[in-house]
């Protein structure tokens, strides 16, 4: 199959593209993630992501338009199911772009993090199918992500601390923050 993979980052990318490569699919990357915050680490995801793709041999789409202010007006009040909204704004724009692409399926990199949520990106990723009429190739990349890791390394790839969002970024590093919403029950499981 020829499919389309939303693409988060380079290091994400190396266990998606070796098992659908490995599957005989043909794989083209497409980066569009408006989450990224703040705007130099946006750059530094991309730039790695394609040094990468290019010692690959991948083809990248690039959503050039860094819209921030889209992301937040889909998250802002919403904080406690952010996630929900960033995932279907990245992969509903990643269905558009396969159906128009002509692409047989598209996916996910997403999937390869046991960080994320992983249900609700199968959810949401069989939705925007089904919306834009192209299907969402599912595979639980997850089995590759420790092997992916120290490769990542291995090539010095930049590698993030944080999902991508002001939110998560806020969460990983303000301790005083975290240790406020853990006593008080909040924040996003």
């Amino acid at each position: 199959m020829k499919i389309l993979l939303h693409t988060c980052c380079g290091p994400c990318t190396i266990y998606p593209l070796e098992k659908l490569r490995s599957g005989n699919h043909e794989v083209c990357g497409y980066f569009n993630n408006p989450n990224i915050h703040p705007y130099t680490e946006w750059q530094k995801r991309k730039e790695t992501l394609l040094d990468y793709a290019r010692d690959k041999d991948l083809k990248v789409i690039v959503n050039e338009d860094y819209d921030l202010e889209g992301y937040l007006r889909e998250v802002v009040h919403r904080e406690s199911v952010r996630c929900r909204y960033c995932y279907t704004m990245r992969l509903r724009q990643a269905a558009r772009v396969a159906r128009r692409g002509e692409f047989d399926a598209f996916s996910t990199t997403l999937l390869v993090s046991p960080f994320q949520k992983h249900n609700l990106i199968v959810e949401i990723g069989r939705a925007m199918g089904e919306e834009a009429g192209v299907p969402f190739y599912y595979d639980d990349f997850r089995p590759g992500y420790r092997e992916a890791t120290e490769m990542s390394r291995s090539l010095n790839m930049y590698r993030q601390q944080y999902c991508g969002c002001i939110y998560s970024e806020r969460d990983r590093y303000d301790k005083q923050y975290k240790n406020k919403t853990k006593k008080a029950g909040g924040g996003e499981p």
